[in-house]
């Protein structure tokens, strides 16, 4: 099935997928690209080593990750350009999702040198296909935001999308991340939490928001060391009739709760915490927020 001239070819750019976590998943081609090209651009050169000697890779290796990605750039293309081969690669998958990888490579066709892809596995399409979550549409967005607030309002953005939403988190955050996907898009919202894709403790928590929150609230409350591993967090689309309710705003379901429950502001409060499966400070603080 190959076609053209598979050799190595100078001056030539090529970006390989390496695995997410099994070194078996390194294909032959990406294989022998790595041993014959004359430098490899490592994100980390230490992590990357574990890679190649296990493969029996000697090819010179050079760091080009987030803190010299400018000044490496420049570099690595003025190299190619003289007619070195160079193979991109990063700590795991695709270069250039969520990795160091967009600056060289534009650069690279700015100056009209040769990219080639070599394909490798991705995180997000690992944990979608195996998600159990719609695949017919959906949008990788990589790092949620760090902060709530902004958190949230990226939440808000997706609320009425008809697609699965994919994300990628930090462990330490991924508690409160969940936390805000319950508060936002509600208890109810279908989520996956994919963890530690193609390694040994590969692990999918399926369920609606609140049920894999509570799952995750219940493992951090019994280890010191909180929730492990690399984290892909996919949300479902909102079920029908639901967008409306992600969008009411914290104040009007309040108002509504005390209508209908003919009950004071502070026991509606509580029952609208239990409503949307976070603590009662919690929904009061989101609360105030609306107030600002």
């Amino acid at each position: 099935m190959a076609s053209g001239d598979n050799r190595v070819q100078p001056g030539t750019l090529y970006l390989v997928g390496t695995p997410i976590g099994n070194l078996e998943d390194l294909t032959f081609r990406a294989l022998r690209v790595l041993k014959e090209v004359d430098r490899i651009a490592c994100e980390d050169t230490r992590q990357s080593g574990k890679l190649l000697s296990h493969y029996g890779i000697g090819t010179r290796t050079i760091s080009y990750h987030e803190h010299n990605e400018a000044e490496r750039a420049a570099e690595l293309v003025a190299d190619l350009q003289q007619g070195t081969s160079i193979a991109l690669i990063t700590d795991a998958g695709m270069p250039g999702i969520s990795d160091p990888g967009y600056r060289l490579v534009t650069l690279a066709v700015q100056r009209g040198i040769p990219v080639i892809p070599i394909p490798g596995p991705a995180a997000f399409l690992t944990a979608l296909v195996a998600s159990g979550l719609p695949t017919d549409a959906f949008t990788f967005r990589g790092f949620l935001p760090s902060k709530s607030g902004a958190r949230r309002e990226m939440l808000r953005e997706i609320a009425a999308f008809e697609s699965t939403q994919i994300f990628y988190e930090a462990p330490h955050r991924v508690v409160e991340s969940l936390a805000d996907v319950v508060v936002v898009l509600g208890e109810e919202r279908p989520v996956v939490v994919a963890r530690e894709l193609t390694k040994l403790y590969e692990e999918f928590l399926r369920g609606t928001a609140a049920e894999v929150l509570a799952t995750l609230r219940e493992r951090e409350g019994a280890s010191d060391a909180g929730v492990r591993g690399e984290i892909t967090l996919l949300i479902g689309k909102a079920a029908a009739g639901s967008v409306a309710a992600s969008r009411k705003g914290l104040r009007e379901r309040l108002a509504e709760i005390q209508q209908e429950d003919g009950v004071d502001e502070k026991t509606a409060l509580k029952r609208l915490a239990k409503e949307m499966g976070v603590s009662k400070s919690e929904a009061y603080r989101e609360w105030q927020r609306e107030k600002l």
